[in-house]
């Protein structure tokens, strides 16, 4: 139940902007945001080490991202012929297309390419691509800026109050790193919360890391941010 913000510029000469933070089982072991691909060389990511793929993963010579977020429905396939989700980023950063039917479980793909951005959404039977229009938007277990979903609903006015200006600003995260932290003043079982524990709502994961990156024809930049412990925010913690 990972969370997405996302700035899409009003033309193609600006920069898309983006805020995401992992949720994840903390059991599950990965390695922070480096070069874990050797047959991929210079993409960049945050590792899964179970599946060998990757939460986030980005170009950034070539200013192209990509971010999983599973969602509900799953495939009724054996193990051996299911495919990790993992894998997505890392084929959308190096340019494939996705199959029509992939042989996964539900997923939303946020894909980053120059100035432009848009989600791939597969429920296990459909798949349904979005092309993000310009502005700010929010995404995490269900459609594009639901309002259904309750930090969407709480959060997403706040995020489009703060869009940062046009521009090449290397400090924008600032304000949504700001209201990243307020944000984290609710309780992490809150369905409101950013910062999370999902464990009350069924899921296993806690938010653990979270990135921010800006990305244009020009390339990529991604820093990264680990949280001092699952579901806990760290105000004094610097982005690196």
């Amino acid at each position: 139940m990972c969370t997405v913000i996302i700035d899409v510029p009003d033309d193609s000469a600006g920069a898309v902007r983006l805020l995401a933070v992992r949720d994840e089982d903390p059991e599950r072991p990965w390695h922070p945001l480096g070069q874990w691909w050797p047959q991929h060389p210079g993409i960049t990511g945050v590792h899964d080490i179970r599946a060998g793929g990757a939460w986030l993963a980005a170009d950034p010579a070539r200013g192209r991202l990509a971010i999983l977020l599973n969602r509900a429905g799953t495939l009724d396939l054996p193990e051996d012929r299911l495919v990790s989700r993992g894998t997505l980023p890392l084929a959308s950063v190096t340019g494939h297309e996705l199959d029509a039917a992939p042989r996964t479980h539900g997923f939303n793909l946020v894909e980053v390419v120059g100035a432009t951005a848009r989600v791939h959404a597969w429920d296990g039977h459909e798949l349904v691509t979005t092309q993000l229009e310009p502005g700010v938007h929010m995404l995490a277990h269900d459609g594009v800026d639901d309002p259904e979903t309750a930090r969407i609903a709480r959060w997403l006015p706040d995020y489009r109050a703060a869009r940062p200006a046009p521009g090449d600003d290397p400090a924008w995260p600032a304000s949504w790193v700001d209201l990243l932290a307020r944000s984290a003043r609710l309780g992490p079982d809150d369905d409101r919360a950013i910062i999370r524990d999902n464990n009350p709502h069924g899921y296993p994961t806690e938010s653990l890391l979270f990135c921010t990156a800006t990305v244009s024809d020009a390339g990529a930049r991604v820093d990264y941010v680990p949280l001092p412990s699952p579901a806990h925010w760290a105000p004094s913690t610097p982005v690196t």
